[in-house]
This record gives structure tokens, C-alpha cells and sequence, in this order.
């Protein structure tokens, strides 16, 4: 007997496809969830950890200051490593080959350099610059260079790098093609920029920038090695008179995972919003009317 059309299945196209459900699925989920249930059970039955220090010192002011320095030293320096990261990523597409050249420098330089070496560098500045002068003005290094404006050049010198090339990445995603009918049509190189190149670039620009604010904001414990007052200084601090130290420590790994956690939230919806390859969503049974009337 053979099927005919009418007989034959119509799938949706538009349904979603179920995943296969196999037994050895339930089996591994049973295993990982008695292994963390003993991990768990093992950290919480722990004594050295000292769990009643812990919260007495998770809320305590000393940490949440430090917390809140950690907070502003990653949008400081993010924002101006933003600002290096667009003037740079401009004179990259200039015509000049010294501006190039330098662009080429200042990312090799700033990108090979280890985080921590570049923050013991603008630290220790008043070692190679005892002073510093501008337009007849002069002042002593040390009294400028606090660990605090350290570690906002050091890390807005690093990570503008990184931004850089992820402009740069930008730019280059605008297909070639419309730059060349923008200057058939007479348009200037700024105008070209601005009106067609960079809202385009914007989109591919964000989502990487998100992520990189997360490295940063880890990174950013690095400046606790000069005393940068950030939450990873403040419990060395705190532990360096009581000797708590895995009680602190677990305080500072609960405040970082709450914040990067919140951070990778905001990047999981700026990636919903900016993905090139989010398309619109029709639901099943709604035809367009042109389709309709077929």
C-alpha cells in the first residue's frame, strides 16, 4: 500500500527541533550532581574555613569599599581604554603610513606586555620621570602617581590595546564594497565614516567590548600588588593583621563571581540585541498577507 500525499506528514518548518533524549543523559546528570553534592557538603563541613568569619566580613565596610574601588577602576579605565581604543582605530584607517606605523606599535607594545609588568612600570614612574611638566607647570611624580592613578593608566593602557583591534575588526566589517559607492558618489573620508562605516561597525563593536569588560574586571585585582585599594587589597589588608586568609579570600571570590555575573548578564543581552545572525522570528500559523493571498 502505498502513501499518498495527503497521507504523507506535513512537518512545521517553523517548529523547533526536540533534542534526543538518551538514558546515559539522566546517568551523567545523576553522577555530577552526587559529585557536587560532595563537594559541597565537603567545603560546608570544613572547619578551617571558618564560615561564621566569612559572613561576618561579607558585608563588612572595609570590603564593600573595596568593592565599590573595584567597580570604579573597571569603568574608568574601560572608558578611557574605549576612547584609545576609537581615536587609534581612526588613525589606523588614515592614508598616513607613520600614523599607521604607530598604531601598529602602540597595540604590539601595550598587547605583548603583561598586565602586572605594565602596572609596576606606571607605578614606579618616578624612578625614569622624577618630574613632570606641562606648559610651564611642574610637579613631582610621586605626588601624581598614587596606586589608585597607576592602576587607571596601567589598565586603560592595556586594555586600550584590545579595543584597538576590536574597532579595527569593526571597521573591517563593512563590506568594502560600500566605501567604494560612497566615494563614487563624491563623499568625503569623514563623512563616509561617520554615516556609513561606524553605525554598521557599532554592531559588531559592542558585543566584544562587553566581553572584554568582563577580562578587565578580573584583571583588575592585578593592582592589588601596589596597593591599587581595590576589594582584593582591602582583604589583604583585613587578613594581613587577623590571618584569616581563606575566610577573606572566599569573601573576595564571592563578590567577584556576584559582579562578573552580573556583568555576563548585561553581555548575554547586548549579544541578543547586536547578533548579525538574529533574524526575524515568525511564529507558526502566521502567514504574511501577500503569502496568504497565494
Amino acid at each position: 500500500m502505498t502513501r499518498t500525499a495527503a497521507d504523507a506528514e506535513v512537518r512545521d518548518p517553523f517548529a523547533k527541533p526536540r533534542p534526543r533524549r538518551h538514558p546515559s543523559y539522566w546517568i551523567s546528570g545523576l553522577v555530577a550532581l552526587a559529585v557536587l553534592g560532595l563537594v559541597v557538603k565537603g567545603l560546608a563541613t570544613n572547619e578551617n574555613l571558618e564560615w561564621d568569619v566569612v559572613g561576618d566580613y561579607l558585608f563588612a565596610d572595609p570590603i564593600l569599599e573595596g568593592l565599590w574601588m573595584t567597580i570604579k577602576l573597571s569603568f574608568i579605565a574601560q572608558l578611557i581604554a574605549v576612547l584609545i581604543g576609537c581615536l587609534l582605530a581612526l588613525l589606523g584607517e588614515s592614508r598616513n603610513p607613520v600614523l599607521r606605523a604607530l598604531v601598529k606599535g602602540y597595540v604590539g607594545l601595550f598587547r605583548g606586555l603583561p598586565l602586572l609588568v605594565l602596572l609596576l612600570i606606571c607605578f614606579n614612574a618616578a624612578l625614569f620621570i622624577p618630574r613632570i611638566s606641562i606648559a610651564g607647570a611642574s610637579w613631582e611624580t610621586n605626588t601624581l602617581i598614587t596606586g589608585f592613578t597607576a592602576a587607571i593608566i596601567g589598565l586603560s593602557l592595556h586594555e586600550g590595546a584590545f579595543m584597538v583591534e576590536i574597532i579595527r575588526a569593526g571597521f573591517m566589517s563593512v563590506p568594502p564594497g560600500q566605501r567604494e559607492a560612497a566615494q563614487v558618489l563624491g563623499m568625503r573620508r569623514g563623512l563616509m565614516m561617520r554615516t556609513i562605516v561606524i553605525p554598521q561597525a557599532v554592531r559588531v563593536i559592542i558585543p566584544p567590548t562587553g566581553n572584554q569588560f568582563i577580562s578587565l574586571l578580573k584583571a583588575s585585582s592585578l593592582v592589588a600588588v601596589i596597593g591599587g585599594g581595590d576589594l582584593l587589597t582591602r582583604a589583604q589588608q583585613i587578613y594581613g593583621s587577623n590571618f584569616k586568609v581563606m575566610p577573606l579570600l572566599i569573601v573576595v571570590s564571592f563578590w567577584y563571581l556576584t559582579i562578573v555575573m552580573l556583568a555576563s548578564l548585561g553581555q548575554h543581552f547586548l549579544e541578543r540585541k547586536y547578533s548579525l545572525s538574529r533574524g526575524p522570528q515568525r511564529k507558526p500559523g502566521k502567514a504574511r498577507p501577500e503569502e496568504a493571498a497565494k
